[in-house]
């Protein structure tokens, strides 16, 4: 009986893989590829400033205890997520982020559009004991955030390496972030991260 092609991919344990993989790597390119030359995609929406050096190392201090493993940056383009989270998100708002931190999980609610929403006092005091505020939260407490002090001593070298990667920081901007974080807690930078997000477009329906 004749053996069609088929069979014999099928037969070939090692062409199989090499197919696949070429398959997953031709449509991962297709997919991928034009997205870095459309500019939805690679242009900052109209207002969108780099962070200032105390919003970026509240960003840091975001990342460092996993605030992202809980709240999503990402507002889905559906009526209902609109609805309560205000504009859906774009790429334009996130191409001064490396990485950026859509993420999809929502234990906590979405904080794209939590700028601006809520006074410094009560991110402090959601911080400090988020049952305080939200009586249902299961959110553990940061108090070490406000004892701890801004490291500032990297804020230059990490503005430096965003620069090299396209964030327009100016010589002056950099010159200065050690200054700018003099004296400042990690609480009072991570509400500063909080207090920008979304603030771009938070106005718009």
């Amino acid at each position: 009986m004749a053996t069609s092609g088929h069979d014999v991919i099928e037969r070939n344990l090692g062409m199989m893989i090499v197919l696949i993989l070429l398959v997953v790597a031709v449509g991962g390119l297709v997919e991928i590829v034009p997205l870095f030359f459309q500019k939805s995609t690679t242009q900052p929406v109209a207002g969108l400033k780099p962070l200032a050096p105390l919003q970026l190392a509240g960003r840091d201090i975001y990342q460092r205890e996993g605030c992202f493993n809980c709240h999503s940056q990402m507002i889905r383009p559906f009526r209902a997520e609109t609805e309560r989270y205000g504009h859906y998100s774009v790429a334009g708002e996130s191409v001064y982020e490396h990485p950026f931190l859509w993420g999809s999980k929502r234990t906590g609610p979405d904080l794209a559009r939590v700028g601006g929403r809520y006074s410094d006092d009560w991110h402090r005091a959601h911080l400090l004991n988020p049952r305080d505020v939200v009586p249902e939260s299961n959110m553990p407490a940061y108090p070490w955030l406000d004892r701890n002090s801004v490291e500032a001593r990297d804020i230059a070298a990490n503005m430096r390496a965003l620069r090299t990667v396209g964030v327009p920081y100016t010589d002056a901007e950099i010159a200065g972030a050690n200054k700018e974080l003099a004296g400042k807690s990690e609480m009072e930078a991570l509400i500063a991260y909080l207090q920008n997000l979304g603030i771009v477009l938070k106005s718009v329906r």
